[in-house]
């Protein structure tokens, strides 16, 4: 693939993973094996509220495919199918579950030097097309998504929005919501190794005159224990602390509370995933 601008959904990326990837208020175990055969078989389990689900995983790569079927304890098959370089410089995602036959979804990624393009049509009678591109350089992208649902005949989603990435820093801002909403955000690194890092987020909701202002932060303790935490303008502060317990393996234990209301029950998650 190229190295040019990343597909649309990477603008913001960096900074919506640091202010929201691992936090959880779940219970979950996953455990990851490997066969001799090159499939990796992945068993995942979740508490929530008292109430567990669960699914199997299993995924299978060879040459430019790879295979990934996960059965859920609601009996649904989802099954995903990726091929690179089908055509030069692209990528082919097929997916549908069952017993859901209308489901299926084919989509198809263009890299190049200066431009990306994605096209997604849902497989059915009345399709919903969705259509991403950005135009730019690893360092400037300036992008634009839109959603038509051919049942209806209208959009479901138009989103425009500019990056701008340095190598101690990156910056985006996204209109989206049809034009509702602005998103502006900011997150620097504080190390050369890019494990500890600063982030800034604002949002403005036009049609509620409503902005949401959230700051947050990743810290590396030592080489396999990290922590990070959040806090927003409503008060809500949450954390979570990340340590590698084995090569591979990591225990995260996260929480949140409403600085505003001390009274209500702060929410806690812990999650284990174990990997050969």
């Amino acid at each position: 693939m190229s190295k040019g601008p990343g597909l649309f959904t990477d603008i913001g990326k960096k900074s919506k993973d640091l202010l929201t990837k691992d936090y959880s208020s779940d219970q979950k175990l996953t455990v990851s094996s490997y066969s001799v055969s090159g499939v990796t078989l992945t068993s995942t389990s979740v508490t929530k509220g008292g109430l567990s689900t669960g699914d199997v995983a299993a995924l299978y790569k060879y040459k430019n495919t790879v295979i990934d079927v996960k059965l859920d304890t609601a009996s649904t098959i989802s099954t995903t199918l990726t091929f690179n370089d089908v055509l030069p410089s692209t990528k082919t995602i097929a997916s549908f579950k069952l017993p859901d036959y209308n489901s299926g979804k084919l989509e198809v990624q263009y890299f190049h030097d200066h431009a990306t393009l994605t096209t997604a049509v849902a497989l059915k009678q009345s399709p919903v097309i969705d259509v991403s591109a950005t135009v730019g350089t690893p360092t400037i992208a300036l992008g634009a998504e839109a959603g038509y649902d051919t049942s209806s005949g209208g959009f479901t989603k138009y989103t425009a929005g500019i990056s701008v990435t340095r190598p101690d820093s990156s910056a985006s801002v996204i209109l989206g919501d049809k034009g509702d909403s602005i998103k502006a955000s900011y997150l620097h690194h504080l190390d050369l190794l890019k494990k500890s890092a600063a982030v800034a987020e604002i949002t403005r909701k036009f049609s509620t005159n409503e902005n949401t202002f959230t700051v947050g932060g990743s810290f590396a303790v030592d080489p396999l224990t990290q922590v990070k935490a959040r806090l927003n303008n409503r008060g809500k502060l949450g954390a979570l602390l990340q340590h590698e317990i084995i090569p591979k393996s990591v225990f995260t234990v996260s929480g949140e509370i409403d600085t505003k209301a001390l009274d209500k029950n702060p929410r806690f998650g812990l999650a284990i995933a174990l990997k050969p």
